[in-house]
């Protein structure tokens, strides 16, 4: 059996926080971990920001109303569905994640939780475990499934080296370039073809 995991913002969706970013034109909040490896000092700087600021969970999720997955993502997460079975692995929140999932055809997510105040200010995160999407690629070869991942960002490059095989999508030439031994592709025709060729079984249209 196999099992496709992948990465959802950035492969699927777009950038979330950058997107907010861009809405709420606090340039801070563009970085992502396709640019800082340690997710929290991310976490810590973007909740600062926030609380400076004086924005919410409601304002991000007014954002994410907005948000549609990436042009060829919904027909290529169809496919993957048509040939294996398919679990989204993300350091996004459920309170970000989840309203994008039907846009999606319903894939599960799993993913972290926020802390937020009754006044829908973030002031703090639970992550669902440390180094969740490389626990999870464990988790499920543990139950004989081989697992082929794709992630764009320096969080997903444990997940991507524990996997059967793993496979760089949209990354930065900074991220591709310090993990060679990863294919890097940034269509999504050509990301169908890495899926083919890593899969033991011959996988039709």
């Amino acid at each position: 059996m196999e099992i496709a995991c992948l990465d959802l913002e950035g492969v699927l969706i777009p950038e979330i926080w950058i997107a907010f970013a861009d809405k709420t034109n606090i340039p801070e909040l563009r970085l992502t971990t396709r640019d800082l490896p340690d997710y929290d000092a991310l976490m810590r700087n973007r909740i600062r920001l926030l609380a400076e600021h004086g924005l919410g969970l409601p304002e991000i999720q007014a954002v994410i109303a907005t948000l549609q997955p990436l042009p060829g993502a919904v027909e290529f997460v169809a496919w993957l569905r048509r040939h294996f079975q398919v679990v989204i692995l993300s350091d996004t929140f459920y309170e970000f994640g989840l309203p994008l999932m039907p846009l999606l055809g319903s894939p599960t997510l799993l993913c972290h939780r926020l802390e937020v105040a009754p006044d829908g200010k973030v002031v703090g995160y639970r992550l669902r475990q440390q180094d969740p999407k490389r626990q999870a690629v464990l988790a499920f070869q543990s139950l004989n499934y081989r697992v082929i991942a794709a992630g764009d960002s320096y969080n997903d490059t444990s997940m991507l080296a524990t996997a059967e095989q793993g496979i760089l999508f949209h990354a930065p030439a900074k991220v591709a370039a310090e993990f060679p031994q990863f294919p890097s592709v940034h269509s999504y025709e050509a990301l169908r073809e890495e899926f083919r060729k890593a899969s033991q079984r011959e996988l039709a249209d």
